[in-house]
């Protein structure tokens, strides 16, 4: 902008002297004293010399008019230069490394400590139960509790309930998976549509008879198949109370690995599907089999307007802690809230499974006897070998007893005298006779015991939101609201274990193809839906809406049903058999491509300067993504840009709402590339080879590197042409060590390359901001000196392997049950080192015979300069039982704390418990993980979930991939054995605590 003023000024100042030098010549002639005293006669000499002289005045001013013009064009230039992407020149240093100029606009914006007040503490009440503080209060043992194994023996007095009656709400359920054993499609056709339909008839013929159902997407496929008379039948089960959807999520969805924006895309497209359909809003939440719970759900409950929730998989211990103090109801709170307005009324159900034997009270050889599916001659019996019987007149008041007695010990652990007792179990109530044996013996039941008033209890079918509305009446609180002397709980209740040391920490990472794969679609699906809606926005605002395929919105509604349905908690968790994975990963590369063709469409309207001339054509696409997938299993594979005459043209997007400045890698057909912005102005570029092993250069294909900064939620457009430009054409160098391997090593006239046989010293890499160490021998990362500091900081990397135990109990796709500590990784053979350099980017390349890692430091402003780009190309399908974890050690003094994120939207504070074995310590990893102490900070940022741990002071560890040969005793049959090549992806940002961000932390 100065410049821009200077150049202005001069040009200005040139303009007016030479207007100036016209006016004194022309007042020079004007006042000519010869020509007065000749009468104004002219000689014809001086008339010929005035009109040289004016015709040079005339040239001079036209001179004058071609500067005026140069100086205009060059400030115009100059303005759309400061105002387009910046030129960034590097240059080379004596000492070997490059540097990229500073940008004049600051690479951070400063944050006021103000910002973050609220993650600092609790100002208002304390949470009573701070589950950080109960896990470290708790012995974790195990003792035989009788009849209630994990629990206690619970006594009562028949007087307990003189003042006021037990009221009892048997609540009939059926848990539907949408996918685990069989496919979603498979799930549906041989049992789902059997349920919903005798829902229907059944719920018919007794205006008593209750029933809940969870997850739309099963409900949605039905629906479309159901005739109108059966749907107005539903309507009006919905509308009398009869029947509720519970939740209303398209599916039940896992609360570990999932990112927060699936977790709300999935409950929104639940929710619109049945306010469109049922006219049905959703009061209560049921999560009965997720493995594990995360606080983020309770909240996004909250924001939904549901008033009250129930979960089911908390570690035996906590659930027996709680039901010892009357604390399995409670109001959940956000650990960052000042307040209670996030609070939401929670039910924990007390035992081990939300099936029938454990579900009416604390003896699960009593309850199975009212599982009346389990009548003798049908497919499925009690395991305690005492079978139910019928209900009959005869026997109505003995087995009226017995279960009362259930109900009156289960009704001891709550605060209220309101029970609330499931009745169901995975895809019940899919035959007519099940609803019949159910239903009609429990109403001789409820009607045997609410004839007694002496016994002081009223039974009946029950919807969850009946029970919690009774709950609140009789607790004198609106819907919502805080009983009185119930206690306020925050944090999360991972991990979990179900017996014994049988912590489901595996699940955290397995399969974490797909896991990654999920991250993807997700991304996709964001940037879809902006594009789409700017898209279709401006043609309507145009008047050529009609030119624009609208059809695209299906695309999009079924990417998110797609991903939603992932969502569940046998798909994204990697627990479905080895069949319905791949029935997954179809269903995720479909929407994958479908959104793509709508990010095209999008994208080709929005970059034309003549919306006019917009043409939809589906079979010639103006527009190819920069990589496609061949399988659902593969890899990604990118796109190479043909070079020729005529320039090519990338478009660019930013789906963020800030600004970006990146490096965007490209594949082109040539290493004499230039690479120019849409105005045509040159940008410097950074080209290396591309390799296809530690050794060998892909022939053809060559990766051109540049930095591009691009607004929010902006388009930008990028030429390609062939040719050199000798400033702005960088090629980067290349060192390979192959540490006494006899190699071939690829070689390319554009790219420096040297080949080291057999050096083991350590080597540095370096930007403007910090100077990383790796080691010489492995390649992994040593150590990291930031710029303005002497001291180096130790981040090493190693990695390592577990084994599963010898014993039945093994490791799978649920369960993590490790031999003991992990051992170190030892490769057949020394790893190839490939180091390259360049202006822009420099990266450590260690080839090792299960995984490939790349390091990469960016030269530039900014967060991805400040930090280090890692990436871990894994493949185990050659081992038997092992798991491949990468350790991260430093000098942090950490003191047994870590934090991790929990789905992407909030962080918790761990502790490493020496008193539960090291599977108990791992927790999930959706977004992040890190260790600080007063001076320093180590982020690790992952771009799919997987499992973390940090079992000594200083350290991190995760969990890149498992291959497993047995069942984990879970329902799988199986263990993982259909792995994949799969690319974990993280970045690393060490920092010191003195940038005022410390409060963020726990937000």
């Amino acid at each position: 902008m100065k410049l821009k003023k200077q150049v202005t000024v001069c040009g200005a100042a040139i303009f007016c002297v030479a207007v100036f030098s016209l006016y004194l010549m022309l007042d020079r002639v004007q006042h000519d004293p010869t020509r007065h005293q000749n009468g104004g006669n002219f000689p014809r000499s001086q008339i010929s010399v005035l009109q040289n002289r004016i015709e040079q005045l005339e040239q001079l001013l036209e001179e004058n008019h071609e500067i005026i013009s140069h100086i205009k064009d060059s400030v115009l230039e100059l303005t759309a230069n400061v105002e387009g992407p910046p030129a960034l020149l590097p240059y080379y240093m004596s000492n070997g490394s490059w540097v990229v100029p500073p940008e004049p606009r600051p690479s951070f914006f400063s944050i006021s400590p103000q910002d973050c007040q609220f993650a600092l503490g609790v100002r208002g009440q304390k949470p009573e139960l701070q589950m950080l503080t109960v896990s470290e209060e708790l012995p974790f043992d195990n003792v035989d509790g009788g009849v209630w194994k994990q629990g206690f023996d619970i006594s009562y007095s028949p007087h307990d309930w003189d003042t006021e009656d037990l009221q009892v709400f048997v609540v009939p359920h059926s848990h539907n998976d949408p996918g685990w054993l069989k496919t979603f499609d498979k799930y549906y056709t041989e049992q789902t549509q059997h349920i919903l339909n005798n829902m229907v008839s059944k719920l018919q013929e007794d205006p008593r008879r209750r029933f809940i159902w969870a997850e739309v997407s099963f409900f949605a496929k039905w629906w479309d198949n159901i005739n109108a008379q059966k749907r107005a039948a539903v309507r009006r089960l919905v509308g009398n109370g009869q029947l509720e959807i519970a939740t209303g999520g398209w599916v039940m969805p896992d609360e570990a690995n999932s990112h927060y924006f699936a977790l709300i895309d999935q409950l929104i497209e639940g929710h619109q599907w049945l306010e469109k359909n049922l006219g049905a809003t959703p009061r209560s939440g049921w999560a009965v089999d997720p493995f594990g719970y995360s606080p983020t759900m309770p909240y996004l409950l909250r924001r939904a307007n549901l008033t009250s929730m129930l979960i089911q998989r908390v570690h035996y211990a906590i659930k027996k802690h709680f039901a010892a103090t009357h604390s399995l109801e409670f109001m959940w709170r956000q650990t960052w809230d000042s307040d209670s307005s996030t609070d939401i009324f929670c039910h924990m159900m007390p035992f081990y499974s939300y099936d029938v034997p454990h579900t009416c009270g604390p003896d699960p050889k009593i309850c199975c006897q009212f599982d009346f599916k389990r009548l003798p001659g049908g497919r499925i019996n009690c395991p305690w070998k005492v079978p139910p019987r019928a209900i009959t007149e005869t026997n109505v008041a003995e087995r009226a007893g017995l279960l009362l007695d259930q109900y009156r010990k289960k009704s001891r652990l709550f605060r209220s005298n309101v029970l609330l007792v499931p009745l169901g179990d995975d895809f019940r109530y899919d035959k007519p006779q099940e609803w019949d044996a159910q239903f009609f013996n429990y109403q001789r039941l409820f009607d045997f015991l609410n004839s007694k008033p002496d016994l002081h209890v009223q039974a009946q079918f029950g919807t969850l939101s009946d029970y919690f509305d009774a709950l609140y009446k009789r607790t004198g609180v609106e819907p919502g609201a805080q009983p009185p002397g119930f206690p306020v709980l925050s944090g999360d209740f991972f991990s979990y274990a179900d017996r014994e040391d049988h912590y489901w920490t595996g699940y955290y990472t397995s399969r974490p193809f797909y896991k990654s794969l999920d991250r993807v679609l997700e991304a996709h699906l964001r940037g879809a839906e902006i594009l789409y809606s700017l898209a279709v926005a401006h043609a309507r605002r145009s008047g050529v809406a009609s030119q624009y395929p609208l059809s695209n919105f299906a695309l999009l509604t079924e990417a998110r049903r797609t991903l939603g349905l992932f969502q569940h908690h046998d798909a994204i968790t990697g627990t479905a058999k080895e069949a319905v994975v791949v029935d997954y990963g179809i269903r995720l590369l479909r929407s994958l491509v479908n959104l793509k063709q709508v990010i095209i469409n999008a994208a080709h309207y929005l970059v034309l300067g003549d919306k006019k001339s917009y043409r939809f054509d589906p079979e010639s696409p103006f527009l190819q993504m920069d990589d496609t997938r061949l399988n659902h299993d593969a890899l990604p594979e990118r796109t190479v840009i043909q070079l020729d005459s005529s320039p090519r043209y990338v478009v660019l997007f930013n789906p963020l709402e800030q600004e970006r400045l990146s490096v965007v890698s490209l594949l082109v057909s040539s290493p004499r590339v230039r690479v120019l912005t849409e105005e045509g102005q040159p940008l410097a570029v950074q080209v290396s080879a591309h390799w296809s092993s530690a050794t060998d250069m892909v022939p053809d294909v060559y990766q051109v590197s540049v930095p591009v900064r691009l607004p929010a939620l902006g388009l930008g457009v990028l030429q390609l042409q062939l040719g050199l430009d000798g400033p702005r054409t960088l090629p980067s160098s290349v060192r390979v060590y192959l540490h006494g391997r006899q190699l071939s090593v690829s070689r390319h006239e554009a790219f420096p390359l040297r080949v080291i046989d057999s050096g083991t010293s350590d080597f540095a890499l370096s930007n403007r901001y910090m100077q990383v160490w790796f080691s010489g021998l492995t390649g992994l990362l040593k150590s990291i000196r930031r710029v303005d500091e002497e001291q180096e900081q130790r981040v090493g990397m190693e990695f390592l392997i577990y084994g599963t135990r010898s014993s039945k109990d093994k490791s799978g796709a649920y369960l993590f049950l490790p031999d003991g500590e992990a051992k170190p990784y030892v490769p057949k053979d020394p790893p190839v080192l490939r180091i390259t350099e360049g202006p822009f980017f420099s990266e450590v390349v260690a080839y090792y015979e299960h995984v490939h890692q790349v390091v990469r430091l960016y030269n530039l402003p900014g967060v991805e300069g400040l930090s280090l780009d890692v990436s871990s190309l894994v493949d185990i399908r050659d081992c038997v039982n092992k798991e491949l974890a990468l350790r991260l050690h430093t000098d942090i003094d950490s003191q047994g704390t870590f934090f991790t994120d929990l789905n992407g939207f909030q962080v918790q504070p761990r502790r490493y418990r020496k008193k539960l074995p090291l599977q108990a310590n791992f927790y999930p990893m959706p977004v992040m993980a890190c260790l600080q102490d007063a001076q320093s900070r180590l982020t690790l940022h992952t771009a799919q979930a997987l499992g973390v741990s940090s079992l000594h002071d200083g350290q991190l560890e995760v969990i890149l991939d498992r291959r497993l040969m047995q069942d984990d005793n879970r329902g799988l049959g199986q263990g993982l054995k259909d792995n994949k090549r799969t690319c974990n992806h993280f970045r690393l940002l060490l920092e010191r605590r003195t940038l005022g961000r410390e409060p963020c932390l726990g937000a």
